[in-house]
């Protein structure tokens, strides 16, 4: 065969069969994965690659544990999110978080069972710990109208033949997000449906050692693509033609092209739409000398969730001291919150101790004080302390948890806002902040 031949049916041409990673280095597979740009901008910072084997075994091995802990006979998932961490395959993501055609069963003996679109159940067979391929799970009301029973009784008969094949008697079955007939067949034939995304979100909270070598990567190309878009609005910015869009495109742009797979918000404001906070970015005509404000909650390289927030001074002039004076305050506050995290502190204990905004900035302070973060946010939340509900996060920080630390200091009736957020692993002797990209500048008065 041709060598030049042989050589365009793979990713990377100067290695053998498969990547850094493990997965198969071939131009046409089905398993999505990070681009060749990806993996030499890795190269270049010294980055180890994951092992997708070995960190597909801890999550299913972990997921397993959870249920066998919990004297569960199995685990039913339709969450998107929930499938890409037990199976690590993936299939129109977007649209299957409103559109539920896939499900997951992990059975208490490991057996794994995926259901997926009619027409597509070959997106997982690059796993061998998925036992084995169906089709037949869409209950929601596009896909079957008004019959809708008629689907999920089918679906649930077959769940009740796996788990009497692989969990006995067992018929303590958690299930963590499912339409109304589905739950109603599945009641029907016995399960005792107990809450499956308590199962879920605590064995995903801990992440493996390739799921941090994972996530280091995604942060090295989330931030690549952040200094990007930086470099744009600082090139294009004020020029009475550059939308917030057009700044907020370079993001999404390059987190495709390093294999990463989509942004969960439009968190990107500038000038006075910074405030108050949460409005989305459009088609506003960016203006020369005003803070651009964003968080990216980006879906990056291996799935995996990076979730910062900056803010920056767009201009020639000087920001107002009032603008330097609450960015030195948003980052004391997530500065002096990251020294508490170190394993055996109970979360509500965060909440407890939490730096204390100035009343100023009080009212319209963020809506947590941390979050847990993975294949995106996740368990726990860290509430401040007057919105912290007694008992509902009674737990303790572990080793190998990632916190992402929040600041918003936006000051009420004003005309802008500081928003920071870096995201942090809990490591056995504290932390280490996963988080590199440096504050403005010129908002920190330098």
């Amino acid at each position: 065969m041709d060598s030049r031949y042989s050589d365009t049916r793979k990713i990377d041409p100067t290695r053998g069969v498969t990547l850094g990673d493990g997965s198969p280095n071939d131009n046409n597979r089905v398993e999505i994965g990070p681009t060749q740009l990806a993996f030499n901008e890795w190269a270049a910072a010294g980055l180890t690659l994951p092992n997708l084997e070995a960190m597909r075994e801890y999550r299913w091995k972990r997921l397993t544990q959870h249920i066998v802990d919990r004297d569960l006979g199995g685990l039913l998932m339709f969450d998107p999110l929930n499938i890409r961490y037990a199976t690590d395959s993936t299939n129109m993501q977007l649209w299957n978080t409103h559109n539920p055609f896939r499900a997951v069963l992990l059975c208490a003996d490991g057996h794994m069972v995926i259901w997926d679109y009619k027409n597509s159940p070959f997106l997982s067979e690059f796993n061998p710990l998925v036992a084995e391929q169906r089709s037949g799970a869409s209950m929601f009301y596009f896909s079957n109208g008004n019959k809708g029973l008629q689907a999920a009784s089918s679906f649930a008969d077959e769940v009740k033949y796996l788990m009497r094949a692989h969990a006995g008697s067992n018929m303590r079955l958690a299930v963590d997000k499912i339409m109304v007939d589905g739950l109603r067949a599945l009641e029907t034939r016995g399960f005792t449906v107990e809450e499956g995304e308590e199962v879920t979100e605590h064995a995903r909270s801990v992440k493996g050692p390739d799921e941090i070598l994972a996530m280091r990567c995604a942060n090295h190309a989330c931030e690549t693509a952040c200094k990007s878009m930086e470099d744009f609005a600082r090139a294009h910015s004020g020029n009475g033609t550059t939308t917030e869009d057009d700044i907020w495109a370079i993001l999404h742009a390059e987190n495709i092209k390093r294999g990463g797979e989509w942004i969960e918000t439009r968190l990107l404001a500038s000038g006075p739409r910074t405030n108050p906070w949460f409005q989305e970015c459009g088609p506003r005509i960016t203006r020369p000398n005003e803070i651009l404000a964003f968080d990216t909650d980006l879906i990056g390289s291996y799935g995996i969730c990076i979730d910062i927030s900056r803010t920056w001074w767009i201009g020639d002039e000087k920001p107002r001291p009032d603008m330097i004076e609450a960015m030195k305050h948003a980052v004391e506050h997530i500065e002096t919150n990251m020294q508490m995290l170190k394993p055996g502190v109970n979360i509500q204990d965060l909440s407890r101790n939490t730096h204390v905004l100035h009343d100023k900035y009080q009212k319209q302070k963020y809506g947590c004080l941390m979050h847990g973060v993975g294949l995106c946010d996740e368990w726990p939340m860290v509430a401040y302390p007057d919105k912290m509900v007694e008992g509902a996060f009674d737990h303790e920080l572990e080793v190998g948890m990632v916190i992402c630390v929040e600041a918003l200091v936006s000051p009420e009736g004003g005309d802008f806002s500081i928003k920071l957020e870096d995201q942090v692993l809990i490591t056995e002797d504290g932390y280490e902040n996963l988080t590199t990209y440096p504050h403005d500048d010129a908002l920190m008065g330098r």
